[in-house]
C-alpha cells in the first residue's frame, strides 16, 4: 500500500504507538489520548496495519516473527500457549498446528477471536499455573508452558491430540534437551497423570 500524507495529530499517533513498542490495541490508543479516527487513519494511508480486531501495528516495523503469538499475547494476556502450540515453540513435534492452542482457567469464560484461529482448553487453577515460562517476541510478552510441563499436559489430553504426537514429542525431548525426569513427573503430580507417565519416563531413563 501506498502511503500518503497524514495530519499532524496522526504524527503524534506515531510517537505514542512508537513509545508502545510499535503495537496498541484501540483501547490502549485512547487511553493514550489517539482519537479512533487518526487510527483509521493511519490504517488508510498505509502506516499501520490490522493485526487482529482492536490490535494495530506500525508497519515500518520489521516483519513480526511470530503474528499469531503477538495477537494472543495481545489481546488474551492471560492465556497460555500448550499443548502442540506450546511443543511446536519448543520444536519438540513435527506438526504444523493450523490453530493457536491456548489454557485458561477452568472458570473463566473463553475469549472470541476472530484470528488467529484458536483452540481453548480450561486447565484447573493448579495446572493453568504451573510450568508458565514468559518470552519477549517481538516486543510482546507471551506466556507458554515450560517443555517438561506441555509434555505432562499432552498426556493428560492424549485422547484430543492423538498418543502417536506424545511419544514424539518425548523422544524429540530426550534427543534435544537434558531429560528433567524429576521436573516431569513433579507436574504429572499435578495434573494428575503421574500413574500413566511413569511406565513412559522409565523406559527413557
Amino acid at each position: 500500500m501506498t502511503k500518503r500524507k497524514i495530519s499532524e495529530n496522526c504524527v503524534k499517533a506515531i510517537n505514542i504507538i512508537k513509545k508502545n513498542g510499535g503495537l496498541i490495541r484501540t483501547s490502549e490508543a485512547i487511553n493514550s489520548g489517539i482519537h479512533p479516527r487518526n487510527l483509521y487513519e493511519l490504517r488508510d494511508s498505509g502506516e499501520l496495519e490490522k493485526l487482529s480486531h482492536g490490535v494495530y501495528r506500525l508497519t515500518e516495523m520489521k516483519s513480526a516473527s511470530n503474528p499469531d503469538f503477538i495477537i494472543i499475547g495481545t489481546r488474551v494476556p492471560d492465556a497460555i500457549i500448550c499443548l502442540v502450540s506450546s511443543l511446536a515453540y519448543h520444536e519438540l513435534t513435527t506438526q504444523i498446528p493450523h490453530e493457536i492452542s491456548i489454557s485458561i482457567p477452568k472458570d473463566n469464560k473463553a475469549p472470541k477471536i476472530d484470528y488467529p484461529p484458536i483452540k481453548v482448553h480450561k486447565f484447573s487453577f493448579e495446572s493453568y499455573k504451573a510450568g508458565i515460562e514468559d518470552y519477549i517476541i517481538d516486543g510482546v510478552k507471551i506466556k507458554i508452558y515450560n517443555p517438561e510441563k506441555t509434555i505432562v499436559d499432552c498426556f493428560k489430553f492424549r485422547n484430543k491430540i492423538g498418543m502417536d504426537i506424545v511419544l514424539e514429542a518425548l523422544k524429540l525431548y530426550k534427543k534435544r534437551m537434558k531429560f528433567n525426569h524429576k521436573k516431569i513427573l513433579e507436574y504429572a503430580e499435578i495434573c494428575r497423570v503421574k500413574k500413566i507417565i511413569i511406565p513412559y519416563i522409565e523406559a527413557n531413563l
